[in-house]
């Protein structure tokens, strides 16, 4: 029985929504959102997502304060949603790893020393697996990448999971869940790909043609909200069915595109950095080289449930929230390119 739940990141979109249906739950006693800002829903305008019964705290993870928060409402589970995926335009690069890596470390702290909290849900990411010419066609959780990452959002994740399994070792009676999802897509969602998706014009990577997996928010919405309420201890790659090719995705916007070479590539993303438009990092110029494909069979397994909306459907639904090129049957073209990237998995 879950009786009161902990849900880090409340201020920013999937943080929000998890608050809002574990508060929506008869059978949860109390939910307490954590963040270093008031969610929009209660900050001054109103607007967001609707957070119903949640408590709102104000904590930075990053201080030892977490752990008075856990003690103080008899915490018994704990959802860390709060992982930051760019860098803000008013905080750079060394802020965004303190608050990822530093603030998971305090949590996990105050998780190790509570006596009341069984079990740890952290949302981490597919980012993990890197991206490489060397890649498999397809990443399962036993999987170690080629290139293990080096920087960004995604060496932050890995050195989150790391602390993450050192936890699970010392408290062996607290279940741990470590979900690497696929990029989220919806109409809520707001991330340097979907940035990169809505662009006037859409740069690529000239030569290459990457396979792109999504997840929609609402299916991701869901694993966290199960893995809160029941034990499925494990590591778990999260993201809809199929796999989009990038030029599929860019057709589908009707926005034309400018194919260049990685050196300019990096350019653009710099000049786009500068006037707060996109971040094309790294990680996500790796990303839009040589893509990404995980395996989920492990938790639809587990859970013995399937996503609603496919990799297709959760980018067509963020389409339309856009006002962009309506969703439509696939072309010829589509259909050889898909037979094409489903063919480099076997």
């Amino acid at each position: 029985m879950t009786h009161t739940v902990l849900v880090t990141g409340v201020s920013r979109h999937v943080g929000a929504r998890v608050a809002s249906v574990l508060a929506a739950d008869p059978d949860i006693d109390r939910v307490i959102g954590v963040d270093t800002v008031p969610p929009p829903s209660l900050a001054r305008g109103g607007g967001g997502v609707a957070l119903g019964r949640t408590e709102f705290v104000r904590v930075d993870l990053r201080s030892p304060d977490i752990a008075q928060v856990i003690a103080a409402a008899d915490i018994d589970t704990v959802v860390h949603v709060s992982l930051v995926s760019a860098p803000s335009r008013n905080a750079g690069r060394s802020s965004m790893k303190e608050h990822n890596v530093i603030g998971t470390l305090q949590l996990l702290a105050a998780c190790q020393r509570s006596a009341t909290v069984r079990r740890v849900v952290v949302r981490s990411t597919t980012a993990v697996y890197g991206s490489s010419s060397h890649d498999p066609a397809v990443f399962t959780e036993d999987v170690e990448p080629a290139e293990p990452p080096s920087h960004g959002y995604a060496k932050d994740a890995t050195e989150v999971e790391a602390y993450v399994r050192g936890f699970a070792r010392r408290r062996p009676d607290v279940t741990v869940s470590t979900l690497r999802f696929t990029n989220f897509m919806g109409p809520g969602v707001d991330s340097p790909l979907t940035r990169y998706f809505t662009q006037p014009v859409v740069p690529t990577v000239l030569g290459f043609d990457p396979r792109l997996q999504f997840v929609h928010e609402d299916d991701g919405v869901e694993v966290l909200r199960r893995m809160a309420v029941e034990d499925h201890p494990g590591t778990f790659n999260v993201g809809g069915e199929g796999v989009m090719l990038l030029s599929q995705c860019v057709r589908r916007t009707g926005r034309p595109t400018v194919p260049v070479p990685s050196t300019a590539f990096r350019l653009i993303g710099d000049l786009a950095r500068g006037v707060g438009r996109v971040d094309f990092s790294p990680e996500q110029l790796a990303l839009l080289s040589y893509g990404r494909a995980v395996d989920a069979a492990r938790l639809a397994a587990e859970l013995d449930w399937r996503p609603k909306y496919t990799t297709a459907e959760a980018y067509d639904d963020f389409l339309r929230s856009r006002g962009l090129f309506a969703a439509t049957p696939l072309t010829v073209i589509d259909w050889i390119t898909t037979v094409l990237a489903e063919g480099g998995k076997r």
